[in-house]
């Protein structure tokens, strides 16, 4: 079983069997439909695409949530279902951003119990470097009845990450690039900063510079640090790219650190909640 990463060659390898489902998730903030037509031009074979407004966000209400809402547990419950996901599937997902949204789906599976989920080491990237195939062809999918078995104590919420950022046993930390996380840039919330007393480790320097996830020594090395995963709490923008983070520290066989789904994005959405930058 995999559930951390697996490398091209391994997926390769297993393309066949008809336990695997493999999950495009490409997305580009700035273009909605692009993970869309990226996949329709051509993709691992067998894959079918999520995608991340649609499919692993739940509804945005204005003024109250952040940009990208967890998804209900029903919703996440039935969406697994009609994607045929059973306890004997093993689920590989991917992207062209080396895995930063598709550790989202990596997380909401195994936040539902389901272990069988790795991403796919360096993304879409490594399978073209390694010459493997693509196309076009759609998988045709048999849904399953899922069984959803929610993490207890997997998420904190902002009223949880107000008490834990000032806990002395607890660590907060802030994904997001250092210049977001000083406030001296903000392109996609309406205000910059990070939530007060919150660390910064941008989760792109779990990566090598050929853009594979560190070895667990490495990453050990980075969180080392942290306190024990349930006392540290991931964030970013609006709790996707946090999920890199979290899977890194799996990855490092750390645990399970908790991830504030909501974020930066849902943490300004009530005025009063301090705001720091530098």
């Amino acid at each position: 079983m995999f559930n951390t990463i697996i490398s091209a060659v391994e997926l390769a390898s297993e393309l066949a069997n008809p336990n695997w489902l493999v999950i495009d998730c490409r997305h580009d903030l700035d273009d909605l439909a692009y993970g869309q037509r990226a996949y329709d031009h051509a993709h691992i074979p067998g894959a079918i695409f999520a995608h991340l407004e649609e499919d692993l966000s739940g509804p945005i209400v204005p003024g109250k949530t952040g940009r990208h809402p967890l998804p209900c547990i029903t919703a996440m419950e039935q969406l697994f279902s009609r994607w045929g996901i059973s306890p004997a599937t093993q689920v590989v997902v991917y992207d062209d951003k080396r895995g930063a949204i598709a550790a989202r789906l990596w997380w909401m599976l195994r936040y539902l119990g389901h272990e069988a989920v790795a991403v796919l080491d360096g993304g879409l990237a490594t399978w073209e470097k390694a010459g493997l195939p693509q196309n076009t062809e759609v998988r045709k999918l048999s849904p399953v009845n899922f069984v959803a078995k929610a993490q207890k104590d997997w998420t904190n919420d902002a009223a949880a990450l107000d008490h834990l950022r000032t806990a002395p046993d607890a660590v907060v930390v802030d994904s997001r690039a250092p210049e977001r996380y000083r406030g001296e840039v903000e392109p996609i919330d309406p205000v910059a900063g990070h939530v007060p007393g919150a660390i910064n480790l941008p989760f792109a320097d779990n990566w090598t510079s050929e853009g594979l996830l560190k070895s667990p020594a490495e990453l050990r090395a980075r969180f080392a640090d942290l306190p024990a995963a349930e006392k540290t709490t991931f964030y970013c923008g609006s709790g996707v790219t946090a999920c890199h983070n979290i899977l890194a520290y799996a990855h490092a066989g750390l645990g399970d650190a908790r991830l504030y789904p909501g974020s930066w994005s849902d943490w300004i959405t009530v005025e009063g909640r301090g705001v720091e930058v530098g």
